[in-house]
């Protein structure tokens, strides 16, 4: 099964960091966000993605394309232009790079990949969130269900804390940055049928996936939803990033799986 990653976005909220490079490139732990991404992957077999692109393509693009010098000893003899590689220890990543667009919305990202995923059954993720979801299970409740699509659903927790007061201003009872209030909220990691390219019909160019197509998957009953309680967390903004970095530096990062 294929693992298909949107990677192609601005990042604008993250612009300390993407005025240079496309968010899936910023670094955690001296790794791009993207390959953790993919470890995760890689840690239940796998390992063979399909990357939409679009903004700055190309440094994605040349990452993949210098991976294997990247992640291995070598000796180089610059006269016979010739490389002795020693040791490596690059993964076992199939990748296909796809450029669908600098302005594309997700889902006309999407639908640029169709032919890619041959009519199969595929994964898709973010460029930008890593988690220590049990891919497996994710997988195996897909195939549970006769739906089209199934999504993973996370509960995050408040960003404030909670206070209960009587009328006089005493505080009855506290809660600090509790966990969210029941809802459960689009956290990635789908498992999507081939019939999904249904309804990316017509001209999907600047239609976010969540939108249009995803409500409609889910008005004609085709939507399911992967309960992950674990850890989960998005790169949206500059603290996401240095939050993330601490958690990796500090041998605390839950998403590392592998």
């Amino acid at each position: 099964m294929k693992v298909v990653i949107l990677a192609g976005g601005l990042g604008t909220r993250l612009m300390e960091e993407t005025e240079a490079r496309p968010k899936p490139m910023v670094e955690i732990g001296g790794k791009p966000i993207l390959w953790h991404i993919m470890k995760i992957y890689e840690a239940y077999g796998y390992n063979d993605f399909v990357l939409c692109l679009g903004y700055k393509a190309q440094m994605i693009k040349e990452y993949f394309l210098n991976y294997y010098l990247y992640n291995s000893d070598v000796s180089i003899d610059v006269g016979k232009n010739a490389v002795d590689v020693h040791f490596s220890n690059s993964e076992s990543f199939k990748v296909t790079l796809i450029d669908t667009g600098l302005t594309t919305n997700t889902a006309g990202r999407i639908k640029k990949i169709q032919k890619y995923v041959e009519g199969e059954t595929f994964m898709l993720t973010y460029g930008d969130g890593v988690a220590d979801i049990d891919i497996k299970a994710l997988v195996d409740f897909h195939h549970s269900h006769d739906k089209m699509a199934t999504l993973t659903s996370i509960q995050t927790p408040g960003r404030f804390g909670n206070i209960e007061m009587d009328e006089q201003g005493g505080v009855k009872h506290f809660v600090e940055k509790p966990q969210g209030d029941g809802m459960w909220i689009n956290g990635g990691f789908f498992v999507l049928d081939a019939g999904i390219f249904d309804y990316l019909a017509g001209d999907v160019e600047n239609v976010q996936w969540e939108n249009k197509p995803l409500k409609e998957i889910a008005n004609d009953g085709q939507l399911a939803a992967f309960k992950h309680t674990g850890f989960w967390k998005p790169m949206d903004a500059l603290r996401d990033r240095i939050e993330l970095e601490a958690l990796w530096s500090s041998g605390e990062a839950k998403w590392k799986i592998w």
